[in-house]
């Protein structure tokens, strides 16, 4: 009882100390807002542009029910294993069902004496946790089960996502610790998604005339309207990721919007010179692939990094969703790692280059450009096993209790008709 004593004085100084500005608070939940656009209907049209039209509605359903079974999880068990103390690999379970998270609790922001309402910061993680389980779909997109996919989604969730966002973004997270720099989620969000997508697609299987037959978006129009939403949306995510509304958000807004540009430029110059054509896919696919590419890097680079890695970024990816493709003889369906695994990749090492202040970057006097790509690179490789291990066992899980594919005559027919009994295109 002494020593609790002798501690309110300082813990209420503190707490009085605490700032609390209406215009943080605005603008993190105008960010939390633009982060649920880009899940709905941003990635939604996106994806569903790309499928055939018999399965339009599967993906559509697939990306709001796994949004929306991760943001309950999130409030039940993952906001406490992800944030609330722990050690270097996962967090406690102090918050389990939100305990001591109210009106009153406050967050921390980048700033020292600067908070958050603790319901804005959740909320808005929240939101990254069910987008990148809504990304994993992609890739196996057309043929999976949908119970087999639910039943995933929160194995990945529970040993994959929840131990990554600790280890990255927690004081006291292992790579956290080493000085991992990821701004907005270059290894927690993107490069995460884009293994477990491979496996999926892997473990589920290739569509049925995959490679015999053309399988082609059946509307490309869907495609474009949810990669601009997704653009728009990715605001949020990447200046949101400040948690303040000050000139370091300006900064990350601005390197999204340049970067973004770039890689769009870059598709489609790589397109024209490889296939003769540059299309309104690969302008799609190049401002994902931006996105994806600065995402890790958004606060931390100068805009010329960040036109850099948009550039890289766009070029990349064209090889991703081709010939890496074919050189891992995946079906992934809608280019899952191709765009958000490769692209991450290339953002999370290249933020280690382009955060260099001699390059415009925000990183301190002594900061070494082969050390941090050092660090960048350990953050991706951890990423890449741990993922890709938590997700075959996710599958083989799945495959197990409900099977991973639905039947021959399920997939011909399409999942809109075969798993929810509905068709997007009534005749």
């Amino acid at each position: 009882m002494l020593a609790a004593s002798a501690l309110a004085p300082a813990r209420a100084q503190e707490a009085a100390a605490a700032t609390v500005d209406k215009g943080d608070v605005a603008w993190m939940l105008v960010s939390t807002l633009l982060v649920l656009l880009m899940a709905m209907p941003g990635l939604a049209l996106f994806y569903g542009g790309m499928v055939r039209a018999k399965n339009v509605l599967s993906v559509l359903t697939q990306v709001m029910t796994v949004f929306s079974l991760l943001v309950v999880l999130w409030a039940i068990y993952g906001y406490s294993l992800a944030f609330a103390g722990g050690g270097a690999w996962i967090g406690s379970l102090d918050k389990l069902f939100l305990a001591g998270v109210g009106v009153d609790s406050l967050a921390d922001t980048f700033s020292d004496g600067v908070k958050l309402p603790e319901y804005v910061f959740f909320a808005f993680q929240a939101t990254f946790a069910g987008i990148t389980g809504a990304i994993i779909v992609g890739g196996f997109a057309e043929r999976a089960r949908f119970a087999a996919v639910l039943l995933f989604s929160v194995i990945w969730f529970t040993l994959g996502y929840l131990p990554i966002a600790h280890m990255v973004w927690a004081p006291g997270g292992f790579l956290f610790e080493l000085g991992a720099l990821d701004f907005a989620g270059g290894t927690v969000v993107h490069i995460n998604a884009g293994v477990a997508g491979l496996v999926g697609a892997w473990m589920v299987g290739r569509r049925i005339g995959f490679r015999r037959e053309a399988i082609k978006p059946h509307n490309l129009t869907f495609t474009y309207v949810g990669a601009c939403l997704l653009w728009v949306g990715w605001f949020g995510f990447n200046a949101g990721s400040n948690l303040e509304a000050t000139a370091a958000a300006a900064l990350a807004f601005v390197n999204t919007m340049l970067a973004t540009a770039a890689a769009v430029l870059a598709w489609g110059v790589t397109e024209r010179i490889s296939k003769g054509k540059a299309s309104v896919l690969g302008a799609a696919s190049g401002a994902i692939a931006g996105l994806v590419g600065i995402t890790p890097a958004a606060g931390l680079v100068g805009p010329m990094g960040a036109i850099v890695i948009g550039l890289v970024a766009g070029a990349v990816c064209v090889w991703g969703v081709n010939g890496l493709k074919r050189m891992l003889g995946a079906d992934d369906s809608l280019d899952v790692f191709g765009v958000h695994g490769l692209g991450g990749i290339v953002g999370a090492l290249l933020t280690g280059v382009f955060a260099a202040p001699g390059l415009g970057g925000t990183g301190g006097a002594d900061f070494s450009i082969a050390g941090q790509v050092l660090i960048q690179a350990l953050g991706v490789g951890v990423t890449l096993v741990w993922i890709g291990a938590v997700s075959v066992v996710g599958f083989l899980v799945a495959r197990a209790v409900f099977g991973l594919r639905v039947s021959e005559e399920a997939e011909r027919a399409g999942l809109d008709i075969s798993t929810h009994g509905e068709s997007a295109y009534e005749s």
